[in-house]
């Protein structure tokens, strides 16, 4: 059963995955975010994903995570966002094994792993989020236009570029479409037609939001709403 609530850290949700919910292995929708898990004794960093992530193993495998709102993990875990596009990696190939072990260590012995990561989130000494990044996720989000949005923040096309590649793993045209698939599933499942979602998230039509939904997802867009209701 999977539950979530806002954390701590600015921006991001801790959430958690335990077995005992229907059955089935769910696919991770890209969503332009980065997570940090603790799983079976394993401190892991979830980077940013271009397509659904099935994951594997059993579905029973219980998985704690916070997850961080696009453009806030770079800074946090030291590393470039498109270093870990596509990736699940152990948090000691980015920090130094002997800290991540005596974070495992605190780890298992926290009554609450949600609250362990939330304070290791906020203890952890990092600079600041690049603030004309997170205005750009906001603004993608919204729907804007990436040229907007690069004069919006005052980068330029290609600035903003390559700074996204280092916040988000991607450009902003891709962020942008990955942030319109989120919105319109949202939108969906209130219960809006595949036509009125399609024009309510920015779509040409119906036909571009199934072709978007196949692309990222892998799978119909009814299908995927079957599977997360």
């Amino acid at each position: 059963m999977y539950s979530e609530r806002p954390a701590a850290y600015p921006g991001a949700v801790v959430w958690t995955n335990a077995p005992g919910g229907p059955g089935g292995v769910y696919p991770v929708l890209p969503d332009g975010c980065m997570d940090l898990l603790w799983s079976e004794g394993r401190l892991l960093v979830a980077g940013p994903d271009t397509k659904a992530y099935r994951p594997q193993g059993a579905p029973g495998r219980a998985v704690t995570g916070i997850r961080f709102a696009p453009g806030t993990a770079p800074a946090l875990l030291g590393v470039p966002a498109r270093e870990l596009l596509d990736q699940r990696v152990e948090l000691a190939d980015l920090w130094p094994a002997a800290r991540v072990r005596r974070l495992a260590g605190r780890f298992a012995a926290a009554p609450d792993p949600l609250t362990a990561l939330e304070d290791l989130a906020r203890t952890t000494d990092s600079a600041p989020p690049d603030p004309a990044l997170l205005h750009a996720a906001r603004r993608l989000g919204e729907g804007a236009a990436v040229a907007a949005v690069a004069d919006e923040t005052g980068l330029g096309a290609r600035t903003l570029h390559r700074r996204s590649l280092t916040a988000f793993g991607y450009g902003p045209k891709t962020l942008a479409r990955i942030l319109r698939l989120q919105r319109a599933l949202g939108l969906a499942r209130t219960g809006l037609s595949p036509a009125g979602t399609a024009a309510a998230a920015g779509y040409a039509d119906q036909s571009h939001l199934a072709r978007d939904v196949r692309d990222l997802v892998g799978m119909p867009l009814g299908a995927l709403l079957a599977l997360h209701p």
